[in-house]
């Protein structure tokens, strides 16, 4: 059956979402405060990359796909996701005003028989302590006059193996019938759909697959710093691990975490868990070794500048390339790569970049510039593209400093190439 579909948030979550719905048959409406993103979404432009322009404009001259800034357009929706940013603040807690500041529209406009979902990774509680007394503004009743549940984007930028589509959906609604609501929709659409007990048990579980990850790249990070006093290949050490068949599963070090989940939502947890009377302390710790990184990193680029070339990193030119937040995609939300640029810069370095993927950095006042190894005194691998010739990087340049295991090689190279 056909639905009208309603998406609060036309970003990375919400614009896949659409075309795997429009795709279904339903009818879907993008919401989004920005006027630029509505045009160019209903002049059939994607600017989500696995979204292709092609197949997005298909659906917008189907009339299966449109956008608007106009929060009445959801009246009429059958079903209204929510799918939003949640930040942190500056003191590193969780700053949720964007959804609440959404859910309040919602409210005003919400009608018997809708079905609202939040989307958004969150603390536990939140559909049920936050949203349910918002939208029962409206006077109706959740679980009576309208569906409410959480399910939780799982959205890998870049990838293909899984995809919105293809990647299982966890659903957990406030009652069993909005359970069941919820499924049915996800279930028109996607191809697998998990219901889960409650919408706490849904928004814990996104949580503990981004801390999982958070937690074993922090281990192989202090892992680095550890290899580097110990004159070691931290990538030796890692490649040898992961030839075991069990008991051991590969994950690497880098510059730092990045992405719209990894840097975030450890403190969405431990922020949630102190109101209990408990302390995260080895999720925190994580928190800490991962923050760390890009300072080790800017030490390692000083250390390889001076023993490299004989030059001190203040004035030195410094090419960063790559500053998404990870391969082959042009996001580049807390990204790493945007932290060590502020450092560098606070040290006195001349700082620019190169990135295929993200021709500016208006914050920082950045554009890319073409890659030319050779015109900078040291060379900063911070996010490895497949597209950059690297052996080519490696021999035209004065100084590769390699945070990402692009050049391939075992050590140090004649003191040219520095590996974290």
């Amino acid at each position: 059956m056909s639905e009208t579909i309603a998406i609060i948030g036309a970003g990375y979550v919400g614009v896949p979402l659409g075309d795997v719905f429009a795709a279904a048959g339903h009818s879907i409406v993008l919401v989004d405060v920005q006027q630029s993103r509505v045009d160019r979404l209903n002049r059939g432009d994607s600017y989500v990359e696995d979204v292709p322009s092609e197949r997005l404009k298909e659906h917008v001259d189907a009339g299966r796909l449109r956008a608007t800034t106009d929060y009445d357009e959801i009246r009429e929706a059958d079903a209204i996701l929510i799918a939003l940013p949640t930040p942190l603040s500056d003191q590193r807690e969780p700053d949720l005003s964007i959804v609440f500041d959404a859910t309040r529209g919602i409210a005003s406009r919400l009608r018997k028989g809708h079905l609202v979902v939040l989307e958004s990774t969150t603390y536990p509680g939140t559909t049920r302590d936050s949203l349910k007394p918002i939208l029962e503004e409206s006077g109706l009743s959740a679980g009576e006059d309208f569906h409410l549940a959480f399910s939780p984007e799982r959205v890998d930028p870049g990838r293909e193996d899984w995809t919105t589509k293809t990647t299982p959906k966890v659903v957990g609604g406030l009652t069993e019938a909005c359970t069941r609501r919820a499924v049915e929709l996800y279930e028109s659409a996607l191809d697998t759909v998990l219901p889960l007990s409650s919408p706490e048990a849904a928004e814990l579980t996104k949580l503990l697959e981004n801390i999982f990850r958070s937690v074993n790249i922090a281990l192989v990070n202090e892992l680095a710093q550890l290899c580097d006093r110990m004159d070691l290949d931290v990538w030796e050490i890692v490649d040898a691990a992961a030839t075991k068949p069990f008991g051991f599963m590969r994950f690497e070090p880098g510059p730092g975490l990045g992405g719209h989940c990894l840097p975030v939502d450890p403190f969405y947890l431990s922020w949630k868990a102190r109101q209990y009377d408990f302390y995260t302390e080895f999720i925190e710790l994580a928190g800490k070794v991962n923050a760390n990184m890009p300072y080790f990193c800017r030490s390692l680029i000083s250390q390889a500048l001076n023993h490299g070339r004989e030059l001190s990193l203040k004035g030195s030119k410094v090419l960063i390339l790559g500053v998404s937040y990870k391969a082959n995609v042009q996001d580049t939300r807390e990204s790493p790569a945007l932290k060590l640029i502020e450092l560098l810069r606070n040290t006195g370095a001349e700082v620019a970049y190169h990135d295929p993927y993200v021709p500016e950095l208006p914050k920082q006042g950045l554009s890319s510039v073409p890659l030319e190894p050779g015109a900078h005194d040291c060379v900063v691998i911070v996010t490895a593209h497949s597209a950059i010739d690297y052996d080519r990087v490696v021999d035209k340049a004065l100084l590769v400093v390699d945070f990402r295991n692009a050049t391939g090689r075992n050590g140090r190279v004649d003191g040219k190439v520095w590996k974290l």
